[in-house]
């Protein structure tokens, strides 16, 4: 069960004080391409991204970003760095939330000027603390970012914010250090109860980084900890929502779209399992129904691990059998089990 932390809201997503952990993403194209934006932002939506984070970089994206919000399916975050004038800029142009770091914004009145339009519009603010850009005082003291000079630095920027009587805030403390990021969120959760946004920065491509993220993720959900989540991939942004929702499936906090089984072949198999597992896979991916599909290769553990799922294949030599709620519908030729298993699938909602 998730620690119960204060609730804030980006747009109409609750985050913290038991909601859902929710599932984020960010635009990998030019803010200022409005049209190639909101492309990314409805293909995001359609595979269940929740909240998506824009980079505002200058004022022509602080402009762009009014009219992107305005479409937007899902709400909108603007990451805003050092410029104040751009935070104002985007609140007025009605932004869900703010990414940004008031230490890093200057003077207080900067900050305060922030603050007061957040607080008018209801937006939080997310103070987002990186083990590769902590303060150089932070640095000197503790000799490296340790996951106790991020919680500091953290403590610090809540400070600047709490000071100006404002508490809308949650908290992400991100490195590429696996096992110091879950140290840096476990010492902070002790401390406060600021809703987190967990996440492994700079993870790497779709397989490193889908490894990082559900390691590191996995230990801190299932430590109760984490109320948002962004997983960090080198490449399609889809692909960091569709590894979002497989964490949370995989340690039973959420359910998306299908539980897929596949066993992971030896000398039994008589088909080629890879490429048939593949292709249903593939095909899955549009499929958004809470329903487990198995694809097994033999006799030992395919027939029971099928008759377990909603539909399955058990191979055979060069043929497979196909399943549904445990009864053997088919036997089918190995070039026709994925077309056949999909056509199962869609059966599932006439039954």
């Amino acid at each position: 069960m998730n620690k119960l932390t204060r609730q804030i809201h980006i747009g109409s997503i609750a985050i913290g004080g038991g909601a859902p952990c929710s599932v984020q993403s960010m635009c990998s194209t030019d803010t200022r391409d409005i049209h190639s934006t909101i492309a990314q932002i409805n293909g995001l939506a359609e595979v269940g991204c929740e909240i998506v984070r824009c980079a505002v970089p200058d004022q022509e994206a602080a402009h762009a970003l009014a009219e992107i919000k305005r479409v937007s399916p899902i709400p909108v975050v603007a990451d805003i760095h050092f410029d104040y004038k751009l935070a104002l800029q985007v609140l007025e142009g009605g932004i869900d939330g703010l990414r940004l770091n008031p230490g890093n914004i200057g003077e207080k009145w900067k900050v305060a000027e922030i603050v007061a339009s957040a607080a008018e519009r209801k937006v939080p603010i997310r103070i987002g603390v990186n083990a590769g850009s902590l303060e150089k005082e932070l640095l000197l003291r503790y000799g490296h970012p340790s996951a106790e000079a991020m919680v500091e630095s953290a403590l610090g920027h809540i400070r600047i914010l709490e000071d100006l009587n404002y508490q809308e805030i949650k908290i992400s403390l991100k490195a590429s250090d696996v096992m110091k990021t879950v140290a840096a969120y476990r010492l902070f959760s002790k401390q406060t109860d600021y809703p987190l946004h967990i996440g492994i920065t700079e993870a790497g491509t779709l397989f490193s980084g889908t490894i990082k993220s559900s390691v590191g993720l996995g230990i801190l959900l299932a430590d109760g900890i984490g109320d948002t989540m962004r997983v960090s991939l080198t490449g399609e942004p889809k692909d960091e929502v569709r590894v979002g929702y497989d964490i949370l499936k995989a340690v039973g906090l959420r359910q998306r779209g299908v539980n897929f089984v596949s066993c992971p072949t030896c000398g039994r198999c008589q088909i080629n399992l890879i490429q048939v597992a593949e292709e249903v896979e593939k095909r899955l991916q549009g499929v958004d129904k809470q329903i487990t599909v198995a694809v097994m290769g033999c006799a030992v553990n395919g027939p029971g691990e099928a008759r377990e799922a909603d539909v399955g294949i058990a191979g055979g030599k060069g043929e497979g059998l196909i399943f549904r709620h445990g009864e053997v519908i088919r036997k089918v030729p190995e070039d026709e089990l994925a077309d056949a298993l999909m056509e199962e699938i869609a059966k599932l909602e006439l039954l």
